[in-house]
């Protein structure tokens, strides 16, 4: 199988949207976020939502493809902080193995307040995280699950706190290729990515099938992953998205430039 025919995708119901109504022609890859950069430079998919802190860091080797990514738009629901104390009371703190944009995203957090807690990379296991840390950082459907599961723990919403300091929606996620791939494909993945995207928000019964499908996935209730779709987290980048995309490369990843995109044009 060619790599060109190969489309890798985060591993969480984030993607559904794009994913479940997605062309047959393509291959999936699924993965977590911080593995599908990898994939990208072997050369395993044509191209992937890569976690937007690994496009800074390989940003050399890299384009992104526009008009999708992973957004929040405030409060994500997906990229949670849970304690049993005050984040400013927090000793320490668990982070997971499988995240780069979040991990980046809460040290600017908490050095923009002014607070300095140990750091602890473990796997992303709530129960296992509390009984090590003060506070433990879950992404995508571990923490939509954990915020059902523990009402009673303290939480602090990245994408929400990311909203209310700058005053942009946070990319988490951004498609990225190599700047080898074949422009062909690149072209193709994007328009069928875009069509399916388009149909999740314009075919009800489609969409529907997908909330269904997704909270059957994580076995949430229906209306929250509507809730979920419809107002905290969507796969395409608007103006406002490519601002804060651009605030967080420069100011939090310290990248000296804008990210370079993928020319859709035709030869």
């Amino acid at each position: 199988m060619s790599w060109t025919n190969v489309i890798g995708r985060v591993a969480f119901t984030n993607c559904d949207p794009l994913f479940l109504g997605l062309s047959k022609e393509w291959t999936i890859l699924p993965a977590p976020p911080a593995w599908l950069t990898g994939h990208v430079l072997r050369r395993d998919c044509i191209t992937a939502p890569i976690p937007a802190a690994d496009y800074a860091k390989y940003s050399d080797e890299l384009l992104l493809i526009p008009d999708l990514g992973i957004v929040a738009r405030g409060a994500v629901g997906s990229v949670i902080l849970f304690g049993s104390r005050p984040l400013e009371k927090m000793r320490d703190i668990a982070l997971p193995s499988d995240s780069s944009t979040s991990k980046v995203l809460l040290r600017w957090l908490l050095k923009i307040r002014g607070l300095d807690p140990k750091c602890i990379e473990t796997g992303p296991d709530l129960d296992s995280m509390l009984s090590q840390c003060d506070g433990a950082l879950l992404i995508g459907d571990r923490a939509l699950s954990a915020a059902f599961d523990n009402p009673e723990l303290i939480r602090l919403d990245l994408g929400g706190e990311w909203t209310s300091v700058t005053g942009l929606p946070m990319v988490f996620g951004v498609f990225a290729c190599r700047k080898d791939a074949p422009k062909e494909y690149l072209r193709k993945a994007h328009r069928d990515l875009i069509q399916s995207y388009s149909k999740f928000n314009k075919d009800e019964s489609h969409r529907n099938h997908v909330i269904i499908q997704s909270s059957k996935s994580i076995g949430a209730d229906e209306e929250r992953m509507r809730n979920y779709f419809q107002n905290e987290v969507m796969n395409t980048l608007d103006e406002d998205s490519k601002q804060g995309l651009l605030r967080f490369l420069i100011e939090v990843c310290e990248l000296n430039e804008g990210p370079k995109w993928v020319d859709m044009s035709q030869e």
